[in-house]
């Protein structure tokens, strides 16, 4: 059973949504403010969070950035709808993906699934390939842990499954839809930039390459070249 973290002050609709995981057949803990969600999700092991930008104590941007200095655990982000500096701050943060309110019971468990669906796809994988071994990179698919030069690169679960299937196709182009359905586990929208700013995360990650080339190649409006 997957244990989720719901982190939210509004009371009555964290019962509503307790109830509706519950009978989705997740364990459901929750937490009214920040200070007390981020002790949670330091102190115990959750499969994904569920976390409110407005919270008392500490918002939900400061709760990621600490929790993002330990853990890796993926985040949903529960924003107000139509704030789009709310979204790209937590994409760049490190959330795994975001979901404007008021928000649709089917959404959010689709969403939910999504992003559980990453890790063990990425598992499953592993099951093929004990390591993958690409220039200065090295990926361990069964630990989720990448790399360079034999120094440990700390990558969010999305950003690890977003560098994992540019290097399965390492010097082909990707396109943003295949990334977004495989990586995502939703269908490319219009104006929808949280696969570019998880891109972007990889990005500043990664340290630059010996030889001075980019790692990937931009194609706008197309995808993601990774070049060999």
């Amino acid at each position: 059973m997957n244990r989720i973290l719901l982190i939210d002050d509004d009371i009555g609709l964290s019962d509503l949504l307790s109830q509706l995981l519950e009978l989705e057949g997740f364990a459901l803990t929750q937490a009214y403010d920040g200070e007390q969600g981020l002790s949670l999700a330091q102190q115990q092991d959750f499969d994904l969070i569920l976390l409110d930008v407005m919270l008392p104590k500490l918002n939900g941007f400061e709760v990621l950035r600490a929790l993002r200095q330990r853990k890796q655990t993926p985040v949903l982000m529960l924003t107000a709808r139509g704030d789009e500096i709310d979204r790209v701050v937590g994409l760049e943060i490190g959330a795994d993906d975001y979901l404007p309110k008021p928000f649709n019971d089917r959404e959010l468990v689709a969403r939910i699934r999504a992003i559980l669906r990453r890790a063990q796809t990425t598992q499953q994988d592993a099951q093929n390939n004990d390591m993958l071994q690409f220039g200065d990179l090295r990926l361990d698919p069964t630990r989720q842990e990448t790399y360079c030069n034999e120094q440990l690169i700390i990558l969010t679960g999305t950003e690890f499954l977003l560098l994992f299937h540019l290097l399965e196709k390492s010097g082909e182009l990707v396109t943003k839809e295949s990334l977004s359905e495989n990586v995502l586990g939703k269908k490319l929208m219009p104006f929808d930039r949280s696969l570019d700013m998880h891109l972007s995360n990889l990005r500043k990650k990664l340290p630059e390459r010996q030889d001075g080339r980019p790692r990937v190649k931009t194609l706008r409006g197309k995808g993601y070249i990774w070049i060999p």
